[in-house]
């Protein structure tokens, strides 16, 4: 698929300006400052929007820069310059077009942190998926199309440390340069199979799921990965390591990750399952040196699992009562709706889930006839008319 975009040597031959240099940006960072972006923004539709975020340094996510690029000028706003007042962005945002790539995240966090809502909305990740490209990261768009290549340290830098260094602020202005003219050529490209009303109903839907924001926390955080497997006392120390972990993330203001991974608290609690005692079981994992000193707290809290019944832990949330397990003829009705979506799914040249993903498939399977309040139309459409549905 990718083979039908113009290559960066032939565009330069053609006469196409393909800029690699980092565009030139305003930094705005001090109270009022915000007058010559509010200008700009009240006269145009659409502008290209991305954010930067601290989720990889610290506890509670926070916005740290917000880029735009509005009639070729880039404004990079410093969130977290004290006496920045943002509302009235944020009024002005919400009645313009966005180009965005990847937007699900940022609409999930700017809708948690401020309730944002974006009026309308061109994702080029999802209009990069709809073209059955293999490689819809931005880089590898801009790399493709435009032969940028975009600084890795930026993907991991921590946005949330002042002050911004001119590498990160010049990554931070390509992230949104090039927006416009990649949206026109994978728009051009998606008209050409018929598939721009596609992406219209994937933004809005997109659009939709970012004003839910991120899921709240529930009393059942702590069942990961293979707790279900645990029945007794691996249960009560999985229980008491994982809110461990949580105390030190917020008392480090880091990550939950950067304290232990998963895998290393799943292995605690196993090793008390088989019953070992909190000596051996805080022998069997090696911390490193860097986390010697959360030892002692560890061990607090491996010992207070162990004291624990496991019948006093939180419930496990029970079945949803009006869920009924599929029926045999479900099963088959599903398998064959799979089958049918695979076999689309190629020919379009698409990846399957693109078009109903495993819940959607059984949801299908139960109610056949509200396919239609399951899937976006054109899913439903590429779906309704196959034998599978036909004969349901």
């Amino acid at each position: 698929m990718i083979s039908r975009f113009l290559p960066t040597r032939l565009r330069r031959l053609l006469g196409v300006k393909v800029t690699t240099r980092p565009p030139a940006y305003q930094l705005l960072d001090q109270p009022g400052a915000l007058a010559p972006l509010l200008n700009a923004l009240e006269k145009v539709h659409e502008v290209a929007l991305d954010t930067e975020a601290d989720n990889m340094y610290h506890y509670r996510t926070r916005v740290c820069l917000l880029q735009f690029l509005i009639e070729g000028e880039v404004f990079l706003v410093d969130v977290l310059a004290p006496g920045l007042k943002l509302e009235p962005l944020w009024k002005v945002l919400a009645r313009k077009h966005l180009i965005m790539h990847g937007s699900d995240f940022d609409l999930r966090l700017l809708h948690d942190v401020t309730r944002f809502r974006a009026q309308s909305l061109f994702d080029t990740m999802l209009a990069a998926q709809l073209l059955g490209l293999q490689r819809i990261g931005l880089a590898s768009l801009l790399d493709q199309h435009f032969a940028v290549k975009l600084d890795k340290d930026g993907q991991k830098a921590n946005w949330s440390k002042r002050p911004l260094t001119p590498k990160l602020l010049n990554y931070a202005a390509l992230d949104v340069w090039h927006l416009p003219a990649l949206r026109d050529i994978l728009s051009r490209e998606l008209a050409k199979l018929g598939r721009l009303e596609w992406l219209e109903q994937q933004c809005r839907a997109q659009i939709e799921s970012g004003f839910e924001g991120f899921a709240p926390a529930t009393e059942n955080d702590w069942r990961i990965g293979r707790s279900e497997r645990l029945r007794g006392p691996g249960l009560s120390v999985l229980h008491a390591v994982w809110h461990w972990r949580e105390a030190q993330a917020q008392r480090l203001d880091t990550p939950p990750f950067k304290v232990c991974s998963n895998a290393l608290l799943l292995k605690l609690a196993e090793a008390a399952e088989h019953g070992e005692s909190e000596t051996s079981i805080l022998a069997s994992v090696h911390l490193g040196k860097r986390h010697d000193r959360l030892a002692p707290s560890l061990s607090a809290a491996i010992r207070s699992g162990l004291a624990r019944d496991p019948k006093t832990l939180p419930r496990r949330p029970g079945r949803d009562p009006n869920h009924v397990a599929l029926t045999q003829a479900e099963v088959e009705l599903q398998d064959r709706i799979r089958a049918d979506r695979d076999r689309i799914a190629k020919r379009l040249e698409i990846e399957p889930t693109l078009i109903a993903n495993r819940s959607q498939l059984a949801q299908i399977a139960r109610q056949s006839r509200r396919i239609s309040d399951i899937l976006l139309p054109w899913q439903a459409n590429l779906l309704r008319d196959e034998p599978s549905l036909n004969e349901a």
